[in-house]
């Protein structure tokens, strides 16, 4: 007797769905760009869609074709993009701007090193708009199409007339269904992309709104701009083919990079930035005739890398860390062609340059003398924390941390709160899997002006750095996200504070890099019978009391450990609110730290008093809402 078929559970021809190309991304947006976000992050979504559309500008640029793109962002968020370049050519528009993987980018020789997506970009922005204009003009003809959401809502059938220039406008609003109601651009984090644009192209001018950016001397120009006072010599500037280094050393500690690939800011490294890294080791070795450890001679140094590679090869979609192993298919090996170029021209220039030289040799021996100095604190400080570990009250830890091979590890989060009330709370509303918890015992201590020393002679500061896995550098960072969850009062923000602190002095690329937030709790909580909403600020409070009414409940937490369990774990969820602690524009390390912890300016008493939101005033704030 034959057997029966086994039961397919549902799984027919049916089951079998083909997307088209703009429900695919419509669906799957983070293949495509990343994330989405409401554009409080600088990773968020909007700015990829942005810096796509710009991409394909700077590429025409690149190409010999146009000097200038003006960039504007109006109030209702509608961003636009025009370029003076050849122009889209006007019979290819609605491919160019509604069909996967077409474009001229697949064409080596016109686009031998373009940065946006191939074939991808601008059909990405399209297909995540609500609104999205693209207008091309060539020789004194003009054509433009109008869609939402990657579907034609009007199209010029006939190129017609016009006096323009030549070039390319792109204008869009990012879809809210996708992105939230509330998403928005944020000047800041759009002005620091241009910059990058213009140090990667002198001559280059970019125009944002009423603003300008240009640059003479390029990545030279960074590195002036990210470091702009304690250089320790002359900035070096190095180049050769499709390849820019230009690098000093600072006062503080870490290693700062800004790598680049075609003009795409890679801001995890790769290939590009492994053998620059490993350059600058061997060749002062070479020159100074000593095998110096890599940690003294690179501690300090600030440098930007820059690299032309045909068709790269990126480790994800949104191509910030380099896989590639060649600078063009079966073409010259990357790494080598880098390391034999800053070796060679490096030797020479420190042959020329003796000042600069001898500058370099007393920073290195500078680095060597600290490291010997604190050896053996950091040894007993290790052997104690070994010991701590199996008894450490202070980390609660999770499961699954960034540096293991878990799908999921960049959820990893390190909560570092004040005291055990608030601790508590967290810890027991966490996600075990991906969220720990560091407690500190009352206000750390200011570190401001201190040395690293200090670092392994601070039980609590060790034991923090040790649970971070960031003593010698961020390749092996337990956490993606560190948060620091202290009380809106007074005494919280001192201590936020004062871990910013701790962070900036000795581990300032934790924060380049974009790992420390400040975890953002709720001030009110507003509640009828049949509803409750949380307030972040007064003006919430405004607009959950005219919601849910006069008589509605209302509640002000005046520490975390106020807030259940329960409740807490809204806060800390996949939509809690972070905000990034970012470094600010043209800043070195030592303006901030002397502003915010040195002594008393009358600058600096003007800016608490006009930033710092005190106890008083939400107090005033709650009394004036019960009376009402």
């Amino acid at each position: 007797m034959a057997q029966s078929p086994a039961p397919s559970h549902g799984y027919t021809e049916d089951s079998i769905k083909s997307l088209d190309w703009r429900e695919h991304i419509r669906l799957r947006p983070g293949m495509y760009i990343g994330k989405l976000g409401d554009g409080s992050l600088p990773e968020d979504g909007i700015y990829v869609l942005l810096k796509e559309v710009v991409d394909n500008a700077i590429d025409e640029h690149v190409m010999g074709f146009g000097s200038v793109i003006e960039i504007s962002i109006t109030e209702d968020q509608v961003a636009s993009v025009r370029d003076y370049g050849r122009g889209i050519p006007l019979g290819k528009l609605l491919e160019c701007s509604a069909q996967i993987n077409t474009g001229a980018k697949y064409d080596s020789e016109v686009f031998k090193r373009s940065v946006g997506l191939n074939g991808v970009g601008i059909k990405a922005v399209n297909a995540l708009s609500e609104r999205f204009d693209i207008q091309a003009v060539r020789d004194k003809k003009t054509r433009a199409i109008e869609f939402s959401k990657g579907i034609v809502i009007n199209e010029m059938k006939t190129p017609k007339d016009t006096e323009e220039k030549d070039g390319t406008r792109i204008s869009f609003r990012a879809d809210r269904e996708s992105f939230g109601e509330d998403v928005q651009f944020r000047l800041d984090y759009v002005r620091e992309m241009l910059r990058f644009y213009a140090w990667l192209n002198p001559g280059l001018t970019l125009k944002l709104n009423d603003e300008v950016f240009r640059s003479k001397d390029g990545i030279v120009d960074l590195i002036r701009t990210k470091l702009p006072e304690n250089q320790q010599y002359p900035i070096i500037y190095l180049k050769g083919p499709d390849v820019e280094v230009a690098f000093t050393h600072g006062e503080g500690y870490g290693e700062e990079y800004y790598t680049f690939v075609n003009g795409q800011n890679t801001t995890q490294g790769g290939t590009h930035l492994n053998a620059f890294r490993e350059a600058i080791v061997q060749e002062c070795r070479e020159f100074f005739k000593k095998q110096w450890e890599p940690s003294d001679v690179r501690g300090s140094i600030v440098a930007a890398v820059s690299v032309k590679v045909q068709e790269p090869v990126f480790e994800s979609q949104t191509k910030t860390k380099l896989g590639s192993t060649h600078m063009e298919p079966e073409g010259r090996n990357l790494r080598t062609h880098i390391i034999n170029l800053v070796s060679q021209q490096l030797d020479n220039y420190l042959h020329k340059h003796g000042d600069t030289a001898k500058a370099l040799q007393e920073k290195i021996q500078a680095n060597e003398k600290e490291r010997k100095d604190i050896s053996g604190i950091q040894k007993l400080a290790r052997e104690s924390a070994r010991k701590a570990k199996v008894h450490n009250k202070k980390l609660r830890d999770c499961r699954v941390h960034l540096d293991t091979k878990d799908k999921n590890r960049e959820l990893s989060t390190l909560f570092i709160t004040e005291g055990d009330s608030a601790s508590g709370s967290i810890t027991k509303s966490r996600d075990v899997n991906y969220q720990a918890v560091f407690s500190l015992r009352g206000k750390p201590l200011n570190c401001f002006s201190l040395s690293r020393k200090v670092v392994y002679e601070n039980e609590e500061f060790y034991l923090l750095a040790n649970a971070l896995q960031i003593e010698e550098d961020l390749e092996e960072l337990r956490f993606n996200k560190v948060i620091l969850a202290t009380d809106a009062d007074v005494d919280g923000m001192h201590i936020r504070l004062l871990m910013i602190t701790f962070f900036l002095q000795f581990f300032p690329e934790l924060i380049r890099k974009g790992h420390l937030y400040i975890l953002q709790t709720p001030l009110f909580r507003i509640r009828n019978k049949k509803e409750t909403l949380y307030c972040y600020d007064d003006a919430e409070r405004q607009k959950a009391m005219h919601k849910l009414g006069k008589n509605a409940e209302i509640t002000r937490f005046k520490g975390l450990g106020e807030i259940s369990p329960d409740e807490f774990k809204h806060f800390i969820g996949p939509h809690m609110r972070l905000e990034p602690v970012l470094m600010p524009e043209a800043k070195t390390i030592k303006e901030l730290l002397t502003f915010y912890m040195g002594k008393n300016t009358p600058d600096r008493q003007t800016y608490i008093v006009e930033n710092l939101r005190v106890e008083q005033e939400l107090e005033f704030a709650e009394e004036a809402a019960a009376a009402a």
